[in-house]
């Protein structure tokens, strides 16, 4: 049995560096072929340094220092501004690491499953975007899209062999993020770094500000849909603080399964790097004896309008979940840069979601209209 052939694309963010974490550990099992990263160049050089892939991207400025550097052996460069079809479309990569944000994951992603490779998908963008078009790719070239983030890893796991047509509900778990017990009426207030400071999870920036707004939750509900054909009104979001139980599925006849675990995303990055065989990890194991209670309650609608949004939204399909991505990453990096506050954030998706006139069926051509309009939308009303 070969070597599974690795190209982990987003490598210096923290998906990236879990994911070489766990390759790692299974020298027998993995080879890793393909980085790419944007910014951390120099965090870059080091892993090009200790895993010696055939191929690295990065920006070209990137590029530029790279070539400076000594000790990088023959793997060859490419821009990621050009595109990473020199990697997705490489018969020497069977497996992709998909750790991208953004929508900037769309483009790789299309490429990899037209490449019938296996993706190993931490991006969620990209499906809210487009997923009609990446599904129907999927299955047309074979290729297997096996998710990381934790709550579709928990649904995939419960419904691995399972006979889709008997599934009533699929619950999907939050932790609450970093604002659930804060009120509302402090939201205006909040300040950058207190809302990256979540409970639980040490993320990206961008995530961490959705998962404060409970947007992050609302893309994954259309997230779901994609994955694993569903229609909206068969997933349901539950707060469950102390994130013990990653998501859970029901069956017609009542019975439910639940897929739990300590919070470490090594642990779905293992799962879905090995899919459909299991490791033996070398993290703590779970001590139910500690755990004191498993809570849950209803999301307040009211504190996290974006989560009803998104439910409206994913109803909507068409282009309006594209539109809805879109304005949100532009209103996201316009906080994180302290151009708007906490609560514009809504405000600016919320404006151009209602002016947006959706295209049912939309083509990938419509996709990436409605994102560059919903952008140049979501930039006036952040100028004003």
């Amino acid at each position: 049995m070969h070597l599974k052939r690795i190209a982990v694309l987003g490598s210096t963010g923290s998906i990236g560096i879990n994911t070489l974490r766990v390759v790692e550990r299974f020298p027998k099992e993995f080879q890793v072929v393909a980085l790419s990263a944007y910014t951390n160049t120099r965090l870059l050089e080091q892993q090009i340094k200790k895993f010696s892939p055939l191929y690295a991207g990065a920006s070209r400025q990137g590029i530029e220092y790279l070539h400076k550097c000594r000790g990088l052996g023959k793997s060859k460069l490419f821009c990621v501004e050009e595109g990473m079809a020199p990697i997705v479309n490489s018969p020497q990569v069977d497996t992709v690491v998909l750790g991208i944000r953004g929508a900037a994951a769309l483009k790789p992603l299309l490429g990899a499953v037209r490449s019938g490779k296996t993706v190993a998908l931490a991006n969620k963008e990209a499906l809210v975007m487009a997923g009609h078009i990446i599904i129907k790719e999927a299955k047309r070239h074979n290729a297997t899209i096996v998710p990381v983030d934790s709550e579709q890893s928990a649904i995939f796991q419960c419904l691995d062999g399972k006979n889709k047509s008997e599934l009533n509900k699929v619950y999907l778990t939050a932790s609450g993020g970093s604002l659930c017990d804060v009120p509302k009426s402090e939201f205006g207030k909040l300040s950058v770094s207190r809302i990256l400071k979540h409970p639980r999870w040490k993320m990206g920036k961008k995530i961490t500000v959705d998962s404060a707004t409970l947007m992050n939750k609302g893309l994954e509900i259309i997230e779901a849909m994609w994955l694993f054909n569903l229609d909206a009104d068969a997933i349901e979001v539950l707060i469950h603080p102390q994130a013990v139980i990653h998501s859970m599925v029901e069956f017609r006849d009542g019975s439910i399964l639940a897929q739990l675990g300590i919070t470490d995303m090594r642990l779905p990055i293992q799962y879905a790097l090995t899919y459909p065989r299991r490791f033996k990890t070398n993290l703590k194991d779970m001590d139910f004896l500690k755990l004191r209670q498993l809570t849950f309650k209803k999301p307040d609608l009211n504190k996290f309008p974006a989560l009803q949004l998104c439910m409206d939204v994913a109803r909507d399909k068409g282009t309006t979940p594209c539109v809805l991505n879109a304005a949100n990453e532009e209103a996201v990096e316009a906080f994180l840069n302290n151009k708007v506050n906490f609560l514009g954030i809504y405000k600016i998706v919320e404006k151009v979601v209602s002016k947006h006139r959706s295209i049912q069926s939309p083509t990938l051509e419509d996709v990436w209209a409605a994102d560059g309009w919903a952008r140049e939308q979501a930039k006036g009303l952040i100028l004003n």
